[in-house]
């Protein structure tokens, strides 16, 4: 196996489960030391302590990315216990078990508190992150949006359309600090998060208007998150990268 992440430290938000835990321990099977940052504390250390047991360096942190103060201490652990900030991955997100709604009557309080978390989250850790990241002399960020971004998705493809435009314009302000920016937009892919939140019909009728009729792995994912945030991305930013089954055509 190819070690693309030796001596870099990563950040991985929302990696107590699902994608951002497959983002983790791949990540640390190349080699990163890896923050495996979740809001469940124990959801986060239980991964920590499992890429340990397999030869690998993981720290366990609790982080709520709508706080600014919370990613602060989150990046200010890192630096202090693995040395420094190279590689921030904002996966965190509320989708398993989210409520479906409309914008037009979802509760006020609910789509603030989603939005904060969904949205803003990526540029409240980014903040925290960026300025150390700097002093190792760049790095490389990547976003998680989703294909939502171009179809009907209510708050959540808002929220994703979002991510996209942070995306783009953060390209420009990180540019010169040599940091790089890119997300990641999944099609349909087959999570427990998915499963709690997607009816299963509507997954069946998602997969037959793909190209390639089958759902998406987490590993799919992996598989671009850790091009984008390798050496061999070094003239990519400001991009977002459907990983979706050939779900979304853009021009």
């Amino acid at each position: 196996m190819t070690q693309r992440f030796t001596d870099k430290v990563a950040i991985v938000t929302g990696a107590g489960r699902g994608i951002g835990e497959t983002y983790a321990r791949r990540l640390a099977a190349e080699g990163a030391a890896v923050v495996v940052a979740d809001i469940d504390a124990d959801g986060a250390a239980k991964v920590a302590a499992s890429i340990a047991e397999d030869g690998g360096t993981a720290l366990g942190l609790r982080v709520d990315v709508s706080d600014p103060e919370s990613a602060a201490a989150m990046a200010a652990a890192t630096v202090e216990q693995l040395g420094g900030i190279d590689l921030l991955v904002n996966n965190a997100a509320i989708y398993g078990g989210m409520q479906i709604d409309l914008l037009l009557t979802v509760d006020w309080e609910y789509y603030k508190r989603f939005m904060a978390v969904n949205m803003d989250g990526a540029l409240v850790c980014i903040r925290a992150c960026w300025e150390h990241m700097a002093a190792r002399g760049g790095g490389a960020v990547v976003n998680q949006s989703s294909t939502a971004a171009w179809l009907y998705a209510g708050f959540y493809g808002l929220a994703k359309t979002g991510i996209n435009g942070l995306t783009q314009q953060l390209a420009h302000e990180l540019g010169g600090s040599k940091i790089r920016i890119n997300a990641i937009a999944p099609g349909p892919t087959d999570t427990e998060a998915t499963r709690d939140t997607v009816p299963e019909s509507i997954v069946r009728d998602l997969v037959k208007g793909l190209a390639l009729k089958r759902q998406g792995t987490p590993d799919d994912m992996a598989n671009m998150l850790l091009f984008l945030l390798s050496d061999e991305a070094s003239w990519i930013t400001g991009q977002i990268f459907n990983v979706d089954g050939g779900q979304v055509v853009r021009g």
